[in-house]
């Protein structure tokens, strides 16, 4: 059985695991992504408060998770997004616990945004990744996401993330 739904926070434990795991899997094959600052415990708290974070789970459990807002965060103003600022969805934190990475969960949960974005009547779902995520680039240019300008989060990366929008049909 396959379920996607609102992450509480009893599940906040197992969804720490699964991004630590994520975070030393993604560092294995130097992708300096994530670390001990980004993405915290702190962050996954307020995004189940805010009833933004959607776990996927299956019978083994929580296996991926994904963040959606309808925030735009500061880093993102001076990039010049194809559609109007207040008909977005922000989709931050997608992740897949490795041992079941290659099978289709992040595929899963990016429709699972993108229709969740559609049925709120948005324009367009917009994200970033990591420049230096060959995997994920591909990933979402394969998804017909537009990449535009780049951002900077220094507590992760000394290198830019590419921001990515796609409009919805």
């Amino acid at each position: 059985m396959i379920k996607i739904e609102l992450a509480e926070i009893n599940d906040l434990e197992d969804i720490m695991k699964m991004i630590h795991n994520c975070a030393n899997d993604l560092i294995s094959k130097n992708i300096f992504q994530w670390n001990e600052k980004y993405p915290s415990r702190d962050i996954f708290l307020a995004d189940i408060e805010k009833k933004n974070l959607f776990i996927f789970k299956n019978v083994s459990g929580l296996i991926g998770c994904v963040a959606l807002s309808y925030d735009k965060d500061i880093e993102y103003n001076d990039i010049k997004w194809l559609t109007k600022d207040d008909e977005n969805l922000y989709v931050h934190r997608l992740a897949v616990e490795p041992k079941f990475q290659k099978q289709g969960i992040g595929r899963l949960l990016m429709d699972f945004a993108e229709d969740y974005a559609r049925d709120k009547k948005l324009k367009s779902v917009r994200l970033d990744t990591f420049s230096k995520n060959e995997r994920n680039n591909r990933f979402y240019k394969s998804r017909k996401y537009i990449q535009l300008d780049d951002v900077y989060f220094p507590n992760q990366s000394e290198f830019p993330f590419h921001c990515y929008e796609k409009i919805l049909d």
